[in-house]
């Protein structure tokens, strides 16, 4: 309906897969994902070194499975960005309920590797955590409720996502993974804005969501202890924030050097949660820019073209994705720098953890998918044809 009152553009008749994909795909955004990971590896070979000879394990056991993994996770990105928006639903709406079932069954089969929280299923030779491959499913599958909403006798898919976005948060918070939870419930408020949502109703929702982080600090001890070391005005410098902290300090601006950091050899997490104070403190404030850098440039490329874009699902799922990778990023150097509670999240692609890289990888995939140059042509390209016509 919507090509019969704007028309197409024609496209080219009989090209290749890969030359189109590669034709429409956002080579600059792709780029930025690529330098990414090639910082998180070049932080690996030293921040994962200390932990592998702790564990009486080769030196360089983390960068290999991060190598493999991070392969791994480029090559789901890449070939989840071939895919069409349609495909892009499909696969979401159905990883959705796959892994809806796997958080179900965290309680009775997963496990908390002795950090308080059980998010993970352990196979011994691996561990998966559905909460990171839940995000970009959950994020197609509101958009495709949302859309639908749109549609001339279309059922109320604001209200089911919504519906489907309180379930999630409250599960994932139970678990507890307040970070998480946290992802899902702002994406969703990205993709309902976008969706034409009345602000009041965001604003109500926020209001919400601070009585709900009031009640989780009186109910939970897990969730207290962060907001309390958080609000102190003094940072202990044994635990991991101090560390940071002060590994961030000695930085300055061009670093104290390759290899001559010592906060890795006192942060257990210095390879995932706490990598940027790594980076921070043998590259520098120059290098922590960069990656900044690399983070805003892919969410404001995407957001960008999306902004011309006509079919609701895309736009609002790639809003909602775009949102999701920019949020978890700042969240993860927020809390590096105490400007926001500690919420144990990886920052993309750079981070150690397999989870994170593929899903990571699969999510941003989806990202380039739905923002690939489409042969229907862009909105203002149309109305100004229209326009001469």
């Amino acid at each position: 309906m919507t090509d019969m009152v704007f028309g197409t553009a024609p496209s080219r008749v009989g090209e290749p897969v890969l030359p189109r994909w590669w034709r429409t795909l956002d080579k600059w955004a792709l780029s930025c994902v690529l330098i990414l990971f090639g910082i998180g590896m070049l932080l690996g070979l030293a921040a994962s070194v200390p932990l592998a000879e702790k564990n009486g394990l080769e030196a360089f056991y983390y960068v290999k499975r991060q190598a493999f993994f991070g392969g791994a996770g480029i090559v789901a990105m890449l070939l989840t960005s071939m895919m069409s928006p349609r495909q892009v639903r499909r696969v979401g709406v159905l990883a959705f309920f796959a892994c809806f079932a796997a958080i179900l069954a965290l309680p009775f089969v997963g496990t908390d590797f002795g950090k308080g929280a059980i998010r993970w299923f352990s196979f011994g030779f691996a561990s998966v955590q559905p909460s990171e491959f839940l995000k970009p499913a959950f994020i197609v599958t509101a958009a495709w409720f949302m859309a639908a909403a749109h549609e001339i006798a279309g059922p109320p898919g604001r209200l089911y996502s919504f519906i489907l976005m309180v379930i999630i948060v409250l599960i994932l918070a139970m678990q507890p993974d307040f970070g998480q939870a946290s992802l899902i419930l702002f994406s969703w408020m990205v993709m309902y804005f976008v969706g034409g949502a009345p602000i009041m109703l965001l604003v109500s929702i926020g209001g919400l969501t601070a009585i709900g982080g009031f009640t989780a600090y009186n109910l939970s001890d897990h969730f207290a202890r962060r907001i309390n070391g958080f609000l102190s005005s003094e940072v202990d410098p044994r635990t991991q924030i101090g560390y940071a902290t002060n590994a961030i300090q000695e930085g300055g601006f061009f670093g104290v050097g390759v290899g001559e950091g010592t906060v890795k050899w006192s942060l257990p997490d210095a390879h995932t949660d706490f990598i940027i104070a790594v980076a921070a403190e043998e590259y520098g404030l120059i290098l922590v820019l960069i990656i900044i850098a690399l983070y805003a440039t892919v969410v404001m490329r995407s957001m960008l073209r999306l902004m011309r874009e006509r079919d609701p699902f895309t736009r609002l799922a790639g809003c909602g994705l775009a949102a999701a990778f920019g949020v978890q990023a700042f969240i993860n150097m927020g809390v590096a720098v105490r400007l926001l509670p500690a919420k144990g999240m990886t920052l993309p692609f750079v981070s150690y953890g397999g989870s994170s890289m593929i899903a990571s990888g699969i999510a941003v995939g989806m990202l380039l998918a739905l923002t690939r140059s489409r042969p229907q042509g862009q909105i203002s390209d149309i109305l100004a044809r229209n326009k001469r016509g």
